[in-house]
């Protein structure tokens, strides 16, 4: 797998890139090899789940975490447009709180990786968008947890001029300051 791994604002979350071999034909590129994910990402990570969400434009999905059996992420785009978000929730982090965001795309073929201890979330900026990602854990709902998504202790800056749409769960999440928090 020839990779590219970019860092962000946040050390341990980073932005993926593979090298896509494209003619006329079309394009072709490994979207995981463990191997190599393990080599230059993170090693020791074993994904146990793929997922599959397609959204709407305006859907806001997020933030979220497991606050026992945490979950690292691959997440990538396959149709559309996703600003795809990270919180380090570590309370011992000296960058507990702080967040980072970026673009991923069916175009740009970017992926992020999002360790354990970090919430999770993402607008959808296109029509729709169709996105994936691996696991490293299973979801447990009653370990489900999510912190507001415009809570202005984080600041997060979506790029964004509407109001998201949000699932009950999600119009319900608390602030970071009365959310439970990873040690």
């Amino acid at each position: 797998m020839a990779l590219k791994v970019i860092a962000t604002a946040l050390p341990e979350v980073v932005i993926v890139e593979p090298e896509v071999f494209s003619d006329a034909r079309g394009f072709f590129y490994e979207s995981f090899n463990s191997r190599d994910f393990g080599e230059h990402v993170a090693a020791g990570m074993e994904f146990v789940q793929d997922n599959h969400s397609r959204s709407a434009r305006g859907v806001l999905r997020g933030l979220h975490y497991q606050i026992e059996r945490p979950q690292g992420k691959l997440v990538r785009v396959v149709e559309g447009e996703v600003f795809d978000v990270a919180v380090d929730l570590r309370k011992s982090s000296p960058r507990f709180g702080h967040w980072t965001g970026v673009s991923l795309s069916a175009e740009n073929r970017r992926q992020l990786w999002i360790p354990p201890g970090f919430g999770h979330g993402f607008v959808v900026l296109s029509a729709s968008a169709q996105y994936l990602y691996k696991t490293t854990d299973y979801w447990y709902p009653e370990h489900q947890r999510s912190i507001a998504w415009n809570d202005p202790a984080i600041g997060i800056q979506w790029p964004i001029d509407f109001e998201p749409m949000l699932s009950e769960k999600d119009a319900a999440a608390v602030r970071l300051a009365d959310a439970e928090h990873y040690a």
